[in-house]
């Protein structure tokens, strides 16, 4: 993406090798009517990214003793079809439990008690642990799970024990207290604004359950840079609960691609890189980090279609690897002057 049409659209890109910044630069507006500029500190959805953030939190009540990822989903929930029975915490990260995709569109408004009741009532698309079926609602579940599990709610949790130990102030959705102008105003393939994601409806404590968990988490450039720097050491996560995040759990069907938990996995010619990307109908995400020499790239735009102009979704592949490349190249000059 050269800059000058990078103006054209609306994004923030963020570069970093070692944990330290390589490139962070904002371009097009953040919202046009106010006359905001994008930036590193602009707040974005950053949509499916979501999913991370909830298979660390599931991994952290592992680590302090309160559940399994081998444990069967009822015994968290409490009695649940016959049908249903078989599915494993380990099912629901890895999108092999056999559960729908959706119950609706995100901003339904649907409690977590009707998710679980909706959930446990579907038609499972395959016998749990027979088949990869991308689940949004799989982590929705998770989240109820790590709210019944920790006694608290699902952000509130996120923010006491992943965002904070990281360092991370404005990740969340509605705990942080983000200035009145740093949320991004996502646009449609037309250009026309169609607000902010808090605009949308939202329950007191975040977005309603078709996207609690699966989604909707607003975060910046810069809080995405400290969790990269997070994963790279073990204050948040152990080693061994790294390793489980991180692996190559599943093959996704129709690729040379994997599923760890809430993270693809892929092997290029530069060693193993564990992404994910996150998208709805305006805006558009990728996060990835190489395991092997710990360049990290993210970029996120809140005008990701444009009708008969650009797609970024069908761009990621060539955008996050042309960063990922610059970002090595400069590391390396950087360290010879």
């Amino acid at each position: 993406m050269d800059e000058a049409d990078s103006h054209r659209r609306r994004v923030t890109v963020m570069a970093a090798c070692g944990g330290q910044i390589v490139y962070c630069q904002g371009f097009g507006m953040a919202d046009r009517a106010a006359g905001v500029h994008t930036g590193c500190d602009t707040v974005y959805d950053v949509m499916s990214i979501t999913k991370q953030f909830t298979a660390a939190a599931i991994l952290k009540l592992e680590m302090m003793g309160k559940l399994r990822v081998t444990d069967p989903i009822g015994s968290h929930l409490g009695p649940v079809p016959a049908d249903k029975e078989p599915i494993t915490l380990h099912q629901l990260l890895t999108h092999t439990a056999g559960l729908v995709e959706g119950l609706g569109d995100d901003y339904d408004v649907l409690s977590r008690d009707d998710l679980l009741a909706r959930a446990l009532a579907s038609k499972l698309h395959s016998a749990p642990g027979a088949g990869f079926h991308y689940s949004n609602v799989g982590y929705s579940v998770l989240a109820a799970i790590i709210e019944k599990v920790s006694g608290v709610g699902y952000e509130r949790f996120l923010a006491e024990h992943l965002f904070v130990p990281a360092g991370m102030t404005q990740t969340g959705y509605v705990l942080p207290k983000w200035a009145g102008d740093q949320v991004a105003v996502e646009y449609d393939d037309k250009g026309d604004g169609q607000g902010k994601p808090v605009d949308h409806p939202w329950a007191p404590d975040g977005p309603y359950w078709n996207l609690r968990g699966n989604g909707g988490m607003l975060s910046t450039a810069r809080d995405m840079l400290r969790w990269h720097r997070a994963l790279s050491g073990t204050g948040v996560l152990s080693e061994a609960a790294k390793r489980q995040l991180f692996s190559p759990h599943v093959r996704i069907p129709e690729s040379e691609e994997f599923y760890g938990y809430g993270w693809v996995i892929s092997d290029t010619g530069h060693g193993r890189i564990a992404w994910h990307d996150g998208g709805n109908s305006w805006s558009f995400a990728n996060f990835a980090r190489s395991l092997d020499d710990g360049v990290m790239v993210f970029w996120v735009s809140n005008h990701a279609y444009q009708q008969g102009k650009w797609n970024l979704e069908d761009l990621q592949q060539t955008l996050t690897s042309g960063i990922t490349c610059r970002a090595r190249r400069q590391a390396e000059a950087s360290a010879y002057l």
